[in-house]
């Protein structure tokens, strides 16, 4: 990671944030209760591998015969967790904020309704006659490829995430933070600080943004 001193007197700040556990419900575990299906319960919190990890979601959903709409729906019962929009809103005061995500744009959109309509990348689903037969990656590692983008457009990164898929974006970062992450991610990634409050989050943000 760069020190502040890397940067020109002119840099301007922005902000990339996670989705699911950091601003939304997780929306696999939200469809594996829903359902039943208790293989849908694994995250990248779990799962390192986030190819892995969806081929095992997609094999289980054909499986099990449940179609883009089934999932679509649990989600249009979905709602940012306790302060996060409050959180989102007074951080979008401050700086620029993009969401990095590796859901798709077929499940985030109802979301972003809700959060007010940030600015969201993710990836697409590939759907056959209502099926998800695959999925498509916007690019790969596309969370830490979009924090380089953006240090090359001579922006002051800073990053936050809770899994294992966020901690490449967190390296690229000048700054990054772990929030409301399980024992394990913890564990192995210790340098970075770790908060489950978003007041505190905002306040490690507001402070990295100042270098």
């Amino acid at each position: 990671m760069s020190s502040p001193s890397s940067l020109s007197p002119a840099a301007q700040s922005i902000v990339m944030l996670d989705l699911e556990g950091v601003l939304v419900p997780e929306i696999w575990i939200a469809v594996a209760q829903a359902t039943g299906i208790e293989e849908l319960k694994r995250t990248t919190r779990d799962e390192p591998d986030y190819n892995l990890l969806m081929k095992g979601r997609l094999q289980t959903c054909d499986q099990a015969g449940l179609e883009l709409a089934d999932i679509v729906e649990v989600i249009a019962t979905l709602r940012p967790l306790a302060g996060a929009r409050e959180f989102l809103d007074e951080l979008r005061a401050h700086t620029q904020v993009v969401i990095l995500s590796d859901t798709f744009e077929e499940f985030g959109k109802p979301l972003m309704a809700h959060l007010g309509w940030p600015t969201l990348l993710c990836h697409r689903l590939v759907v056959e006659a209502g099926r998800i037969t695959d999925y498509q990656l916007r690019m790969p590692d596309q969370k830490a490829s979009a924090v380089k983008g953006f240090r090359q457009l001579n922006y002051r990164v800073v990053a936050a995430g809770d899994s294992y898929n966020d901690t490449t974006m967190l390296a690229e970062a000048h700054e990054g933070f772990l929030f409301r992450s399980p024992d394990n991610v913890k564990a192995e990634f210790p340098h970075y600080d770790h908060t489950d409050s978003y007041d505190e989050l905002f306040a490690y943000i507001c402070a990295a943004l100042t270098g």
